[in-house]
């Protein structure tokens, strides 16, 4: 990552001419560069950005650092010169002798020196070469206009103090805002290839220190440590919850909050966010490409911008049932080939993603095949579907004890406790009860519950035995019956062999598979990809070099079809395969999904 620095000394000089009607100017100097006296800066600061002109006798020249580049300022003192040191304080902060500055409450300070020096910190986006890229700038401003630092600091001070209100989106006022809240960042260090926290270190820290954002780092110590965080403490101490490693840690964080009896009020008060140092890195991936923001492999650049930023937009989560669990998604759910790859290239860890790749090509040499039944809600028409509301009522979702009481369960089924027989809404035919309170299919183990289960630690110390914990599983209300019952007739099924189905509600489900690209982030949609067996190997590999050039949408024949769903079961037949969930192995079986929107609040850039 470039680091360009722009440095002018300031002399005093307020400017007179008629500032752009399409902005409103707040503050606005003229900055003289000593090595060059017939060149000057005049310096705006405006409710889009900072304006530079550089004039000239010749010409003039101008460049705006754009305010949504800006993340944060900081005023300084300069440095106490040693004998025989190079540095001059009458020189352009422009070259390779700069001036040097500290923190004015250092004790090496230059009491000579009365100037105040406002730096300005910036990440600009700039062409390079075909991509987009974002390039460290620091603006120095030196101002010196008074005889007295205590004078020179204060105009200084008015400068950063405008800066602060203006990226804070608060009225400008003489006291900079100030938000005591701390993000709390869960790191997990063996996320990809075991790098995560020195990423944080080295590309992630120094931006939150620029823009003076607190942090806590909690780095996680053994399985599940990140849910179990989540539901335990007080979450509202903090301004947002950074995950930092793959999905499988914000994965983590997700199912944490669900079990929170005040799960509602935790999504809305308290905004997630994703940092990408795992192997996948789906939905960080999604994000950036939503908001026109440019990533690449481990630059985190703007990511860690957007943590600054506080902007923040719904996104939708799916909920998922097995026999046994109840849990929620925001990547994707799988069975056959691409979670084959995803689970069996875990022993290529250590590589990163490049896993993916090598372990594609071996799965489509040895392509199987697994027999089961597909049922989905079709979307007929996506371009015509309501809008989603930016909030939505979810009341009587459940109770302390697990019991389901919601109005909307009815619309499927009308379910007599004291009866083993149930009455179908839709068919008007009857069935036998399979959902009783004691079977694990019942619609009232959907507030699963982990009693008993433990949790071991993975750090070098050895495994260490946790507490048993108990936690149930809160949420909406889902609209399914429970997974052993019969389904609406409206349904579409398909019964036969697969060579896989993958089901993503978000654009990417990797860094470079780009797998639905009409999905948006909160739109109610899951994208169902399908494959049935008979495909031949060159096809599929075919398929997987067009998904990886993020042309999917142009592959649909005999074997292959995308298709947008509402909610899907998958009931496969035998005891062999897998089944993931957000890139998380989970119990293989029956499984169904439906999709919710805007039920979570996330960290997202400002570039859109």
């Amino acid at each position: 990552m470039a680091d360009s620095k722009i440095g002018v000394d300031v002399f005093h000089d307020m400017g007179d001419e008629k500032a752009d009607l399409k902005e409103q100017v707040h503050l606005e100097e003229t900055f003289y560069i000593l090595s060059k006296k017939k060149s000057v800066f005049r310096v705006r600061l405006t409710s889009k950005g900072l304006s530079l002109i550089k004039e000239t006798d010749d010409s003039s020249k101008e460049q705006t650092i754009l305010l949504r580049d800006i993340i944060g300022s900081k005023c300084m003192r300069s440095k106490r010169r040693r004998v025989g040191g190079g540095s001059c304080v009458c020189t352009s902060l422009v070259g390779h002798q700069q001036l040097k500055v500290v923190d004015e409450n250092s004790g090496d300070l230059d009491e000579n020196d009365i100037s105040a020096y406002l730096y300005i910190y910036a990440y600009v986006l700039k062409q390079s070469r075909r991509t987009l890229k974002r390039e460290r700038t620091t603006i120095t401003l030196r101002f010196r206009s008074y005889d007295k630092y205590e004078d020179n600091n204060k105009e200084a001070q008015k400068w950063r103090t405008t800066i602060k209100c203006l990226l804070a989106n608060e009225p400008i006022s003489s006291v900079p805002p100030v938000n005591e809240k701390k993000l709390l960042v869960l790191l997990n260090p063996k996320s990809g290839p075991g790098k995560a926290r020195e990423l944080f270190q080295m590309k992630v820290a120094p931006i939150l220190q620029e823009a003076e954002v607190p942090y806590d780092l909690h780095v996680t110590k053994y399985a599940n440590y990140a849910r179990e965080f989540v539901r335990t403490r007080n979450v509202y101490n903090w301004r947002g919850i950074v995950a930092v490693g793959g999905d499988g840690v914000l994965f983590e964080v997700l199912n944490g909050l669900f079990e929170r009896l005040d799960w509602q009020q935790a999504f809305a008060e308290v905004p997630l966010a994703v940092l990408p140092c795992g192997s996948g890195n789906g939905l960080a991936r999604t994000i950036c490409h939503h908001y026109n923001e440019p990533f690449f492999h481990q630059n985190m650049v703007g990511l860690s911008i957007a943590l600054t930023r506080g902007k923040t937009a719904p996104i939708d989560v799916v909920r998922v049932e097995t026999k046994s669990k109840i849990m929620f998604s925001l990547l994707s759910v799988g069975w056959g080939l691409l979670s084959d790859i995803d689970i069996e290239s875990e022993r290529l860890r250590a590589i990163g993603g490049q896993r993916f790749t090598l372990w594609a090509l071996a799965r489509t040499v040895g392509l199987r095949r697994y027999k089961g039944v597909l049922s989905y809600a079709l979307i007929k028409d996506v371009s015509n579907l309501p809008k989603a509301k930016h909030t939505i009522t979810l009341s009587h979702s459940v109770s302390q004890d697990g019991s389901l009481d919601s109005p909307e369960t009815e619309a499927f089924f009308d379910c007599d406790e004291q009866s083993d027989v149930f009455t179908s809404t839709v068919t008007g035919n009857k069935h036998q009860r399979v959902d009783s309170w004691y079977s694990v299919n019942s619609r009232r183990s959907a507030f699963y519950s982990t009693r008993g289960s433990e949790y071991h630690s993975v750090t070098s110390g050895g495994s260490e035995m946790r507490s048993p914990v108990h936690a149930c599983m809160h949420g909406p209300a889902p609209h399914l019956p429970s997974l052993m019952s019969q389904l609406p007739s409206h349904w579409v099924h398909e019964e036969g062999e697969f060579v896989m189905v993958h089901v993503s509600y978000q654009s990417y489900i990797g860094e470079d598979l780009l797998f639905a690209p009409r999905s948006e982030l909160s739109d109610g949609v899951m994208w169902m990809l399908i494959i049935k067996a008979g495909i031949s190997r060159s096809q599929i590999f075919s398929f997987l070099v067009t998904i990886s050039q993020g042309n999917i949408s142009e592959v649909n024949n005999e074997y292959i079809k995308l298709i947008p769903v509402s909610a899907f079961r998958i009931v496969p037949e035998g005891q062999t395969g897998y089944i993931t969930v957000d890139g998380e192995l989970v119990e293989y079986g029956p499984i169904q999904a439906e999709i919710f929107p805007n039920i979570v609040n996330f960290l997202t850039p400002d570039t859109k």
